[in-house]
C-alpha cells in the first residue's frame, strides 16, 4: 500500500506542498509520506479548555505540510523549510533546542517513547502558511501532524484520540506550555463546513453545521507576535486554579471552573482577590456562551451567534485581560461595519488574530475600513484573509 494518496491540491496550497516535497527529495533522495495538518479557528470558548469547559473550534484551509520518511540509524533530521533552519537529534538523547521550534517535534518523539512505542529515526521537512503567532495554533499543527505521520510510517496503531492526547502532552511536558486539549483535538477531528463542540473534560464532542453560504469567516492578523502569551497563559491558569481552591472549601467535589455556577461564584465574591474573581467570572460566563452559541446554530440564528462572539471579546478584554490595543482597534472597527455579525480576538491573546463573522456583501467594505482604522492607529495594515472550514489532519 502506498504511503501517500497523492491527493491533488488546488492553487497555492498545491504549490506549498510541492515546495516541501521537492526540498525533501533534494536533501534525502527519496519519496516522502506527505501529510497536511491544519490550523484552526475557535468561534467561541476561549481559555475554557484548560478549565475543563467547552469550546467551539473548526479546522481551516491554512496548514502545515509534512514530508517524512523513516531511517534506521536511531537519528533524526528536522528541516523547517520556511525558516531555512535544520536540527539533528538522536533518539536515545533528546535534548531541548535553543531554537525552540524543534521542541514541538522532539516533544512528540519523547511522548511516543514514554508510551513504549517502537519509533525509529526519521527525516522530516515541514512548511506551510499558518501565520506563526497568530492564534491559529501552528504549534498543534506541528505536533499533531508529526504524530499522525509517525503513527503511519512506524505502524504504531494509535487511534485518533490517543494522538490528540499525545500531542497535547508534548507541548505540556517538553515545550513547557500548559495548553489545553482543544487545538490538538480539532486538528485531528476537524470536518469540512463544520464546527466541533468539545467537552474538554469528558472529551465528548458534537459536530454542528456551519454552512450559511453568504457568511465568511475573516481573520485579521495584527502582525503582533504573542511574546507575552506563553508566560501569561500559565499565569491565568494558575489564577483559575486558585479560584477553584477557594471555592472547593464550600463544594468539596469541585475540580475545575467547569463545575462553578455564577451563583456560587457571586456568593463568595467578597472572599476573592478582585483579579482572581474577574478571571473566574469570565470563564464561567464563557462556558455558558458556548452552550448558547450552539443553540443559535441549531436555530440558524447567526445574528445571535455573532452577539455572543462580541460578548466573548468584551470578557477577554475587560475581565481576563488578554487582549491588547491592536486587537481592540480591529474589533472596534469591525463592529462599525454593517454586515459584521460578530468580532473578537482569538487565541491566547496579546497579539495574533481577530476572528470576524462577515456577510459576503459587506466583505470588501469590512476589509477597507478595518485596514484603514488599523493603519491610522499603527502606521501599518493588518493581514486580512478569509478562511474556509476544512478537514483535520490527513494524508495527501
Amino acid at each position: 500500500m502506498p504511503l501517500s494518496n497523492k491527493k491533488a491540491l488546488p492553487g497555492s496550497e498545491g504549490e506549498l506542498v510541492q515546495k516541501v516535497r521537492e526540498r525533501f527529495k533534494k536533501l534525502f533522495k527519496e519519496e516522502p509520506l506527505l501529510v497536511r495538518s491544519p490550523g484552526r479557528v475557535n468561534l467561541i470558548g476561549e481559555h475554557t479548555d484548560y478549565n475543563e469547559g467547552f469550546v467551539l473550534p473548526a479546522a481551516v484551509d491554512k496548514a502545515i505540510y509534512f514530508a517524512v520518511t523513516p531511517r534506521t540509524d536511531g537519528r533524526g533530521s528536522l528541516v523547517a523549510h520556511d525558516l531555512g533552519q535544520d536540527h539533528e537529534f538522536e533518539l536515545d538523547r533528546l535534548i531541548k533546542s535553543d531554537k525552540r521550534w524543534p521542541n514541538y517535534l522532539l516533544g512528540v518523539v519523547d511522548q511516543l517513547q514514554k508510551k513504549g512505542c517502537k519509533v525509529g529515526g526519521f527525516n522530516c521537512v515541514f512548511g506551510g502558511d499558518i501565520p506563526i503567532g497568530s492564534g491559529m495554533s501552528s504549534s498543534a499543527a506541528i505536533e499533531a501532524g508529526l504524530a499522525y505521520a509517525l503513527n503511519r510510517i512506524f505502524g504504531l496503531g494509535l487511534d485518533s484520540l490517543t494522538l490528540v492526547k499525545l500531542a497535547q502532552k508534548a507541548e505540556n511536558e517538553f515545550v513547557g506550555v500548559r495548553c489545553g486539549i482543544m487545538d490538538q483535538f480539532i486538528n485531528i477531528f476537524g470536518r469540512p463546513k463544520s464546527v466541533l463542540k468539545i467537552d474538554c473534560r469528558s472529551l465528548e464532542y458534537q459536530y454542528f453545521p456551519f454552512e450559511r453560504t453568504d457568511l465568511r469567516v475573516v481573520l485579521c492578523d495584527t502582525l503582533v507576535k504573542r511574546e507575552l502569551a506563553s508566560s501569561e497563559y500559565n499565569v491565568r491558569r494558575g489564577q483559575c486554579e486558585a479560584g477553584v481552591k477557594l471555592l472547593s472549601k464550600y463544594e468539596p467535589g469541585l475540580k475545575s471552573l467547569r463545575d462553578v455556577s455564577g451563583e456560587l461564584l457571586e456568593a463568595h465574591r467578597q472572599e476573592f482577590d478582585p483579579i482572581i474573581y474577574k478571571r473566574c467570572d469570565y470563564v464561567v460566563r464563557e462556558n455558558r456562551r458556548v452552550g448558547e452559541a450552539c443553540a443559535d446554530l441549531k436555530n440558524n440564528d447567526f445574528a445571535s451567534f455573532g452577539r455572543r462572539m462580541n460578548g466573548s471579546h468584551d470578557g477577554l478584554r475587560d475581565d481576563y485581560q488578554v487582549s491588547c490595543r491592536e486587537l481592540d482597534v480591529l474589533v472596534d472597527a469591525a463592529r462599525e461595519v454593517k454586515g459584521v455579525l460578530g468580532a473578537r480576538m482569538m487565541g491566547a491573546g496579546f497579539g495574533g488574530c481577530t476572528i470576524n463573522l462577515v456577510e459576503e456583501k459587506a466583505a470588501e467594505e469590512f476589509k477597507e475600513k478595518v485596514a484603514k482604522a488599523y493603519k491610522d492607529q499603527f502606521g501599518k495594515e493588518p493581514k486580512i484573509f478569509t478562511s474556509s472550514l476544512r478537514s483535520g489532519t490527513e494524508f495527501i
